[in-house]
This record gives C-alpha cells, sequence and structure tokens, in this order.
C-alpha cells in the first residue's frame, strides 16, 4: 500500500483512535488478528465482456456508449434513463480504485494488505445485467458473467467467493441455472431485489408469491445462500438535477433493498423452506433494527389483514435466516447488541469502489468498531460470513 499516494481528499480515511485495549485487531501484519470476510466486494469486467460471449442477435441491446450531436457521450442501458458520461480526472488512490481488481493476483495482494482473509465478490459493471423487462435477455447477460467468472477466479475460492447471479423473472431458467452453478461448485447467489425490472407494479410477481417455491426449493437442495445487492430491481437514477446524486443513491440505490426482505419474512416463505438463508449487500444495517419492528408492528396491529398467520414474527425469520452487509455504519454498530442482530451483520470493505474502506480498512473498523465487545467484532468482521456461505475458518482464528 506503500506505493499508493494518499490523495488530500483521501487523508480521513487515515484517521483513527487507534485499538488500544482490543485483544484483537485488524491490522494485516498482527500476530492476533481477527477473520476477516468482505462481504461485498467487485469485479473489474473486461468492456467487451458479453459481446465476446452472447449471441449475436443480442449485441445491439448491449450496454453502450453514444455522442450525440454536440458531441455529448451517454451511456445507454435497456432499462435505464441515458445518463450523461460525465469525465472526472482522478488522482492518488481515487485513480488506483478505478483499475483495481481485474485478475485474481493483483485482488488478492490488495487483499492481503488490507487484512482481507476471504472475499465474496460481485458482478461491477454487470449490475446492470437485470436492466431489462426481457427476463431472457437478462438470464443470458447473467450466464455470460457467471462463466467469466468462474474461468477467472474459480481456482482461488478459498480467497475469492463467486456470487452467480441469477435473473429471477424467468423462473424455469433461473432454476437451471442455479442447478448448473451448484454442480459447478459456485458457493453463492445473487437475485435481483426485484424480480422484474422496473418501477412497481401490483401485476408483477414477487418474491412473497407461491410463484417462486420452485426456485426456493432448487436453492434450498444446492444449499446456496442467496443475496440482494443495491441497485438491482429497478433504475437506480431515477432522480436528476438538484441533489441527484445523493437523491439517487439513497432513495432509489439503498432504500429497495428492503423489499425483497420483508416479502421473504413477512410471506411464510422462510416457514415453507428453512434451509434459505439470505442477505442484503452494501444497504448498510441501521434501517435493519427499524424494519424489523416496522414488520413487527404491522402483523401484530393489522392481524385482521395478514395472511398466512405466521408461527413467530417477522423478525424472527430475519434473526433466523437473514444478515446484512455495510462498510461504515456507525448508527448500525451502536444498535447491533441491544437489538440481539450481532449475528446478522457483515463487514465489507467494498473492494474496489470508492464507497468502501479499502485500503484503509483497520482505521475505519478502529473508528466504527471501539463500542463493540471483542466477541461481536470477531462475528461482524468475519465469523458471521463464515456461517452465511459456510466458510471454514483457519484454525489459527480458533484459537
Amino acid at each position: 500500500m506503500s506505493q499508493i499516494v494518499v490523495n488530500p481528499p483521501n487523508r480521513w480515511r487515515l484517521e483513527t483512535p487507534g485499538a488500544e485495549g482490543w485483544p484483537r485487531t485488524a491490522r494485516p501484519d498482527a500476530a492476533r488478528k481477527y477473520f476477516m470476510v468482505s462481504a461485498d466486494c467487485h469485479a473489474n469486467e473486461p468492456v467487451d465482456l458479453w459481446l465476446k460471449r452472447m449471441d449475436k442477435k443480442y449485441h445491439d441491446r448491449l450496454p453502450r456508449v453514444v455522442t450525440d450531436k454536440d458531441g455529448v457521450q451517454w451511456r445507454v442501458t435497456e432499462g435505464h434513463r441515458p445518463d450523461r458520461l460525465r469525465i472526472t480526472a482522478m488522482e492518488g488512490e481515487d485513480a488506483v480504485r478505478n483499475k483495481s481488481g481485474a485478475d485474481a493476483a493483483g485482488r488478492i495482494a490488495d487483499h492481503d494488505n488490507d487484512g482481507i482473509d476471504v472475499e465474496l465478490m460481485f458482478p461491477n459493471k454487470g449490475l446492470a445485467m437485470w436492466a431489462t423487462p426481457d427476463a431472457a435477455f437478462a438470464q443470458a447477460q447473467c450466464r455470460a458473467w457467471n462463466e467469466w467468472a468462474w474461468e477467472m477466479f474459480a481456482a482461488h475460492q478459498d480467497r475469492i467467493v463467486i456470487a452467480g447471479a441469477i435473473a429471477t423473472g424467468d423462473l424455469e431458467g433461473s432454476i437451471a441455472e442455479v442447478q448448473r452453478l451448484a454442480k459447478l461448485g459456485f458457493r453463492c447467489l445473487t437475485l435481483p431485489c426485484k424480480p422484474i425490472w422496473g418501477s412497481h407494479d401490483v401485476n408483477h410477481v414477487n418474491y412473497n408469491l407461491p410463484h417462486f417455491d420452485p426456485l426456493w426449493a432448487a436453492i434450498q437442495d444446492a444449499d446456496l445462500p442467496i443475496t440482494f445487492h443495491i441497485s438491482t430491481g429497478r433504475d437506480p437514477r431515477a432522480s436528476r438535477g438538484n441533489g441527484g446524486a445523493v437523491i439517487n443513491y439513497v432513495s432509489h440505490s439503498l432504500s429497495p433493498t428492503i423489499e425483497p426482505v420483508a416479502n421473504l419474512c413477512a410471506s411464510g416463505v422462510l416457514e415453507r423452506f428453512p434451509g434459505l438463508r439470505f442477505a442484503t449487500i452494501e444497504a448498510g444495517v441501521g434501517w435493519i433494527p427499524w424494519l424489523l419492528v416496522a414488520m413487527d408492528e404491522a402483523y401484530k396491529k393489522h392481524h385482521f389483514w395478514v395472511r398466512p398467520k405466521l408461527q413467530g414474527l417477522p423478525s424472527d425469520y430475519f434473526r433466523a435466516h437473514g444478515f446484512a452487509s455495510f462498510q461504515e455504519d456507525q448508527p448500525g454498530l451502536d444498535l447491533a447488541e441491544s437489538n440481539n442482530l450481532a449475528s446478522n451483520f457483515m463487514w465489507a470493505n467494498d473492494y474496489p469502489h470508492h464507497e468502501g474502506t479499502w485500503p484503509h480498512s483497520a482505521e475505519a473498523i478502529e473508528r466504527t468498531m471501539g463500542g463493540l465487545s471483542d466477541e461481536t467484532r470477531a462475528k461482524i468482521l468475519g465469523l458471521n460470513a463464515a456461517r452465511f456461505l459456510k466458510l471454514e475458518v483457519p484454525a489459527r482464528y480458533r484459537m
């Protein structure tokens, strides 16, 4: 990391109160280091991945950059509104982030320097694969990504766990892809937050409906955990103009991740398929205690409308089956132990994204986790993710 120039806008990332009094540390060179799993990292796919791997009939529908008559460049994706490209010059570690993560060796070296023992890797450019109302097209893109990711990283599954992408709008295709990925050896799946792309439509099937029971059965049989990553299911760039960047991130990227959690916890899915385990990814955790209380309140106070009647409360199903990842979320961490959620939260460095903590994860952890017990820190930094992904924790961390 000494080769990375920490430019002035990023120097705040070096601030830390230290870890005095901690029995263990997040520092990568420490003798007593926590077992650390980054529950959210991203690939750095080649721009021509889908062009090279998909049938020519899809080529003119793939995401692309077009230049208008005024010389302005626009990123065009089938299910998104056109997005104007603004070329921003980046320096120091901001520039490094844009170029990192393209190959296994580079990723592993970066993780070693950041204290990461295992990463869970999601698409990057591929987060746009679900941005189409054509479920067959989305599934074809997901399959191409899965094949590329397996070829590139399968030999390193002890360090890089690949989240296999599934386009759930195509039910039969999803079941076939789950079974194919399980046979290959994938250890995790990622599903869009909403199975049918686009804004809310009561006529769209959603994860609460028995329509998806054959898929849940296939996933349970494969014993693969499922994840819901932000910015999937609908266009996260729904706002424009003043404050648009903030509005889009909070209202249209992060908050829609609530929907699949409520769908699973309130509908009886987890009673019918008790082997399922799921996680929200990159949406933070501060909202989880509020959501659990809100779901329980609705279940109890609207009992005359609620169907089906559950054996427990919606919050019980989250605590038994659910997980949630974050990067830096002080309010959420402050609520973890008091709300009995220390076993449900998973930390991530979001490598190599700017929203993440790489390459200064230890400092970020020291800034935000000082109020937690050592046992809770160990769970959140790696042991919860190990349980979610069914990873074997190395013997040196079990001492």
